[in-house]
């Protein structure tokens, strides 16, 4: 490592391209705001035929993604490693990596599209969280990170985090469906709100959706954790060590265990099954933003 080429100079031209981004993930943003106030003030199922508003919200957030993916490529190369060794850089790469998820489902799940203005919106904040509290000038890895486990450890959580991130707008989207005051409110709003979500998929399709997501995150988290374990005893010399960043994870685990035990159950169907899938996802937050910043421990890699 101590041959590593490092350039704050190429950093700041990446950082360039994340702003690009943030600009045209605004641009589908208020696309899609568009097109679903226009939707509900004409009455149309939003599963209809694609408006030209909701392809131009499309063709945005891929041309997004592409600035978005340049920026992240040029952060690793800027620091000689993959991108995601500090909190600003975790921030990156797991937006684009939510976004291109989302993408990628959006062709063979079409019940999904609806979510993108949510899509966009958290990609938006979390940029704007990196670049302007998270952003840390390129470094070298502290020692415990240097090792292989860093590609493969990481990449997973990304990977699980992007798979939670979409069941949790699935299941914001079901709450707001089925809200009572949707449902019963005689106000000119509230009638256009209930025709609006009148066209969302049904409310079973919206549950199935968030909990086919949350299954394969927990799959991947559950790999997180054990390949979290692994790499503990190769840099720690045991596989756990109960510290905070450890049991937050186990924590994490512990929510979507019970989530996916509840829905197989019956049991915690409809809205309570969405609540706790929207209360795994804050915990996932919270381990990201709290527990990084605030706590100390072996773990905590924010940079700042």
């Amino acid at each position: 490592m101590n041959n590593v080429v490092l350039s704050e100079e190429l950093s700041q031209i990446s950082r360039l391209f994340i702003y690009a981004a943030m600009a045209i993930y605004t641009f589908a943003f208020l696309a899609d705001a568009l097109n679903l106030s226009r939707q509900a003030s004409e009455n149309k199922d939003v599963r209809s035929t694609a408006s030209v508003t909701e392809r131009a919200a499309l063709i945005l957030m891929v041309i997004a993604t592409v600035l978005h993916l340049v920026g992240v490529v040029l952060r690793a190369i800027s620091v000689s490693r993959v991108p995601w060794g500090n909190m600003y850089e975790y921030a990156i790469t797991g937006s684009l990596v939510i976004v291109v998820i989302f993408l990628v489902a959006r062709f063979f799940v079409k019940e999904i599209k609806f979510i993108s203005l949510l899509i966009s919106g958290f990609a938006l904040l979390t940029l704007g969280a990196a670049t302007t509290v998270l952003y840390v000038e390129v470094a070298s890895l502290m020692p415990a990170l240097q090792n292989y486990w860093l590609v493969i450890h990481v990449s997973v959580a990304v990977l699980a985090t992007s798979f939670f991130n979409i069941a949790a707008a699935l299941s914001i989207a079901y709450l707001l469906k089925s809200a009572g005051w949707v449902q019963k409110s005689k106000t000119a709003f509230g009638k256009t709100v209930k025709r609006l979500f009148s066209g969302f998929p049904a409310d079973n399709k919206l549950e199935r959706l968030a909990y086919r997501f949350n299954i394969i995150g927990f799959i991947l988290w559950t790999f997180t954790l054990i390949a979290g374990a692994i790499w503990a005893e190769r840099a720690w010399h045991r596989y756990w060590g109960w510290d905070t960043k450890e049991v937050w994870t186990f924590i994490i685990w512990t929510l979507y265990a019970g989530y996916l035990h509840a829905n197989a159950t019956r049991g915690w169907s409809g809205k309570r099954s969405a609540w706790l899938s929207l209360v795994g996802f804050a915990a996932v937050i919270f381990n990201f933003m709290i527990v990084n910043l605030y706590f100390k421990g072996l773990h905590v890699y924010s940079g700042l």
